[in-house]
């Protein structure tokens, strides 16, 4: 699961380790008086939960990298009017991701259907 620093929550962390998801995003030190000295929250999370489990600094990167998806989602619920959605705490954050996907999906069928390119953000009128 990605997100940018604003899912940097202990909560949605361990939440997506207990079912077996390895979130990665990026650490925000602006959390603490005490930064931790690592690039993403999960390595603290394992760290402290897991003496089994090793996780390799260049896929974290690579694939956090592959988070254009994400950002395309969110580009397609501006494109259709709705501005840009801001969410805090977990249950919020789930509801703003699964209402951008049902978006996403839709601007994606509706442009298929018209022979447009399923992967463009915006729908043509």
């Amino acid at each position: 699961m990605l997100g940018d620093s604003a899912y940097d929550t202990l909560d949605w962390h361990d939440l997506l380790l207990t079912a077996g998801v390895v979130p990665i995003a990026p650490y925000n030190p602006r959390n603490t008086d005490d930064p931790l000295n690592i690039k993403y929250r999960v390595e603290d999370r394992i760290e402290k939960h897991s003496d089994e489990i090793q996780l390799k600094q260049s896929i974290l990167d690579e694939t956090y990298n592959r988070r254009s998806q994400v950002e395309r989602t969110n580009d397609a619920v501006k494109d259709c009017g709705l501005g840009t959605l801001r969410a805090r705490g977990r249950v919020h954050a789930r509801a703003q991701v699964f209402l951008a996907l049902c978006v996403r999906l839709v601007v994606a069928v509706t442009n298929y259907e018209r022979g447009d390119n399923p992967g463009s953000t915006v729908i043509t009128v």
